[in-house]
């Protein structure tokens, strides 16, 4: 039976709007861009990124810092965003300086001597030549030559710089004895900086970053195709699996053979009473069959996160208050990207969808008052976030643009002691006694779809038209496809 599910799994139907379609789902390839196309890009950044810069000005920008695991096994390496997004070098202790001064802008990294004995241990080093090839910087230096170089650096009247920009994350005075931030390394940096005037580049990467270019949307959409096919073999896989962790390891292996840097953030797949634990990671629970199953999953590819979810039946057929919930849910998603256009503010997008889960709540009995904070018994996170190299990536501001990209995912959880927790007033028990009826009828369904958006010039797209949505599309998907 597990052979004949598995072997099932590889027919993927493409949904349009309304109707299942006939035709194959054939996985889009990797988007693939020349030498010349990638330091365009890259070029483009970093120009970007100096244009920001006040004269006389420097920047350093830190590779990421390995992590321990435990003992001597390290976290899998994962470069820093900014770092990554201004050279594609994967390189752990390599150093990008960017000088913008009396108007002259240089570029220059510090880069590891490759060393047998390291390569031998833990894999091959960048070369010179093969650095400048994925960058396009065309000044490479050696990583031994940092040290003299920041010591003229330290010397200010030396230096001829007014402003030096380093990530800084910790605030003022805070201090992170065992190095579980992320700019650990940097905020000791600028302890070394005295007399400097040293700034937070974070606003310029937030406010570049934010709006997605082409190359950006491509790497970006093939995550999304990536997570969108994890989704369905993890749907048909849900016919003969018995255990939560099954379906999760249906989603990494696609992540895995897809060639996926991995995943995004940790995969949520929570079946039942576990769908109203918003996020779930432990998946130790069993795979009911008349259950729904919640999967928040995204994969990462080449720094870029997709971040995906839908609540489908395991039987392939939602029951009538299964329905009901996600129906909701699907409205308020149908709202936000209604409202979404340019110079809207995410606040609206926000209202957008409260207004249709506290219309929705209020019909099937679960509060009594749409005009009250209720609706957040069941409703409690907001409408999305932004996407990009973080799954929660980073924004200057609130206002939508074309090129920017957010998550649309409005939820409904029905937590089996949802009622049980409200502070004891009498306005409390009157609000219990009035909506029991309807919470026993709804009690343990968790219902989040979530799409990714990106804004247009008029509009948005969906970057997740090709993973079914509507109820009818998930059940003819499950139908279909389960044979």
């Amino acid at each position: 039976m597990r052979k004949v599910v598995i072997a099932a799994a590889t027919l993927l139907l493409v949904f349009s709007s309304s109707q299942a379609q006939s035709s194959m789902f054939v996985p889009p390839p990797a988007p693939h861009f020349s030498d010349a196309e990638r330091h365009a890009e890259l070029a483009r950044r970093r120009a970007a990124v100096e244009a920001k810069m006040a004269d006389n000005s420097l920047m350093i920008l830190l590779a990421a810092e390995p992590k321990i695991y435990t003992n001597d096994v390290d976290y899998a390496f994962r470069q820093e965003n900014n770092f990554y997004y201004l050279t594609n070098l994967k390189q752990k202790g390599s150093i990008l300086v960017l000088s913008k001064r009396l108007g002259k802008v240089s570029e220059f990294v510090f880069l590891p001597k490759p060393d047998p004995a390291t390569e031998t241990w833990n894999g091959h080093m960048y070369t010179d030549g093969e650095a400048a090839a994925i960058s396009g910087l065309k000044d490479i230096r050696e990583a031994g030559s940092w040290a003299p170089y920041f010591k003229t650096i330290q010397q200010r009247a030396a230096s001829g710089y007014v402003v030096i920009y380093v990530l800084q994350q910790l605030p003022e005075n805070e201090d992170d004895p065992k190095g579980e931030r992320e700019y650990r390394r940097e905020n000791l940096l600028v302890k070394q900086l005295s007399g400097y005037k040293v700034e937070d580049p974070y606003p310029i990467f937030a406010s570049l970053r934010q709006v997605k270019s082409p190359y950006e949307q491509q790497m970006l959409q093939h995550a999304i195709d990536i997570s969108t096919e994890a989704h369905e073999r993890a749907w048909l896989a849900s016919a003969a699996a018995k255990m939560e962790y099954e379906l999760q390891a249906e989603v990494e292996y696609t992540f895995r053979r897809r060639n996926a840097d991995f995943w995004g953030y940790p995969s949520i797949v929570g079946c039942g009473p576990n769908a109203t634990t918003l996020h779930y990671e432990e998946p130790q629970g069993p795979v009911e069959k008349n259950a729904l199953c919640l999967m928040d999953v995204g994969a990462e590819y080449d720094h870029y996160s997709a971040d995906v979810t839908r609540t489908f039946p395991v039987s392939g057929k939602f029951s009538k208050e299964q329905a009901e919930i996600y129906q909701i849910v699907y409205d308020a998603q149908e709202a936000v990207a209604r409202t979404a256009k340019p110079g809207v503010s995410v606040l609206e997008l926000s209202s957008a969808a409260e207004t249709v889960i506290k219309d929705g709540l209020y019909r099937l009995g679960l509060i009594t008052d749409k005009d009250s904070l209720q609706y957040q018994i069941f409703y409690m996170h907001d409408y999305g976030h932004w996407l990009g190299m973080n799954v929660h990536d980073v924004s200057t501001g609130w206002t939508l643009a074309p090129g920017m990209t957010f998550t649309n995912e409005p939820g409904i959880y029905v937590r089996a002691d949802a009622l049980d927790h409200l502070p004891d007033t009498p306005e409390n028990r009157a609000f219990k006694e009035r909506v029991r009826q309807a919470f026993e009828k709804y009690k343990n369904i968790g219902v989040r779809i979530e799409d990714d958006m990106l804004v247009t010039d008029t509009g948005v797209r969906w970057m997740t038209a090709a993973l079914p949505r509507k109820i009818s599309e998930i059940e003819a998907f499950m139908s279909a496809n389960r044979k």
